[in-house]
């Protein structure tokens, strides 16, 4: 399978979402049936950071060893990342990258492909502007997939990788594009 290539028409497909981080990790499963309404299947937040085992070599291996016990158990079809953006703290943006690189490795051993979005396309797809805070994907996201409650943010935010790339998959295979075509040329 390629990397932005999705599963035929199922029934159902189940989404991972997954909002990579160095301290904690967001993961979101939803379940969209055919007529593209999206249900809640799971979500949580991997604690990466570890008080007894600060090396960051460890956290990535929390990152690969969670996210492969959440894929054997939940067997999702597709998985939706979110991209890395630039950062003011280069460090910082090094230590997302290798997160990513974790959780992404670990769902390749899986033998699942990886769609990318950018923070901007999440928050468009799920509030409706690309500038919107935590605040509001965290409610909207509650209110699209009916949770009583907030929402953790990163769990929250897992979740919303998840809608937009349900909202995506569900506009391309109306349209017949490939993946690819979705993205605007700069």
């Amino acid at each position: 399978m390629s990397i932005t290539a999705f599963q035929p028409a199922l029934a159902v497909v189940r989404i991972l979402g997954i909002d990579p981080g160095s301290q904690r990790t967001g993961i979101g499963i939803i379940d969209v049936d055919a007529a593209g309404r999206s249900r809640h299947v799971f979500h949580t937040a991997l604690k990466v950071l570890d008080g007894d085992d600060d090396a960051f070599a460890a956290r990535l291996k929390r990152i690969f060893d969670g996210i492969g016990a959440i894929v054997a158990e939940y067997a999702p079809h597709e998985v939706a990342i979110e991209r890395v953006f630039v950062s003011h703290n280069a460090d910082s943006a090094l230590k997302l990258g290798q997160a990513r690189g974790a959780a992404i490795c670990a769902v390749m051993q899986h033998g699942l492909g990886v769609a990318e979005y950018a923070a901007r396309e999440v928050k468009q797809a799920v509030v409706g502007t690309g500038a919107g805070d935590k605040a509001q994907v965290q409610h909207m996201v509650g209110l699209l997939l009916q949770l009583p409650g907030r929402l953790q943010a990163d769990a929250a935010d897992a979740l919303a990788i998840a809608l937009a790339h349900a909202h995506t998959r569900s506009s391309l295979q109306r349209l017949g594009l490939p993946r690819d075509a979705w993205r605007r040329r700069r």
